[in-house]
């Protein structure tokens, strides 16, 4: 299990786009937190990014390569770290860490990442192009 120190988190390259605490109803019948649950708090990070680059509404295209690396614990305090790293005539790429911290230790570990394709699409649910990046 990897442990890293604040210093290490990914704040200098992404932006903290959800925070919020596992929780027992987030769990799967042995106890555990459930991977679905992590995974959609990640979607919804990632489509937070998405939306504000696409200036409107996206829809979740494609998930790659997810691996759990370390697992989260009930009260651990979960966060979702994302950027932008490409974008197409449609598209957009954000890549996605999560990381856990112990509440009661301050222990942090990173426990997966995965990169979101996400589509612009118009008020017909029909792909739109992408506005020009805003500087």
């Amino acid at each position: 299990m990897t442990t890293a120190s604040a210093p290490d988190f990914p704040h200098q390259t992404t932006i903290p786009v959800i925070r919020t605490i596992a929780m027992p109803h987030d769990t799967n019948p042995s106890g555990d937190i459930f991977g679905g649950w992590l995974m959609s708090q990640m979607d919804l990070g990632a489509s937070t990014i998405a939306t504000r680059r696409a200036r409107g509404r996206t829809v979740t295209a494609a998930v790659d390569g997810m691996s759990f690396l370390s697992p989260v614990f009930v009260g651990d305090e979960v966060t979702i770290y994302g950027k932008v790293i490409s974008t197409g005539r449609t598209s957009i790429r954000v890549f996605v860490e999560t990381w856990r911290r112990n509440r009661q230790t301050d222990e942090v570990n990173k426990v997966t990442e995965a990169t979101f394709t996400f589509v612009s699409i118009d008020g017909d649910r029909k792909p739109r192009p992408l506005p020009p990046e805003e500087r």
